[in-house]
């Protein structure tokens, strides 16, 4: 008797929870956040390399290179 009790008792909760919980949709537009290319928040990718945008415009910024290093800077 119980066993029988106890039964009743599982299936009235697991069927109570199961009505109580919202229908979510799949796909909410707004939730979502895309970053470029999926590289990250603050990066891109440039030639198939994800690089810090800070990186992309230290290198835009510079006006003469000599062996892998900035020599003259530019400043706007």
């Amino acid at each position: 008797m119980l066993r029988l009790i106890a039964i009743a008792v599982f299936a009235l909760t697991a069927l109570s929870a199961a009505q109580a919980m919202p229908i979510t949709p799949v796909h909410q537009d707004g939730l979502l956040t895309e970053v470029a290319y999926g590289c990250g928040a603050g990066r891109t990718r440039v030639n198939g390399v994800c690089v810090a945008r800070a990186t992309v415009r230290r290198v835009r910024r510079c006006a003469r290179w000599n062996g892998g290093v900035c020599v003259v800077w530019r400043y706007y």
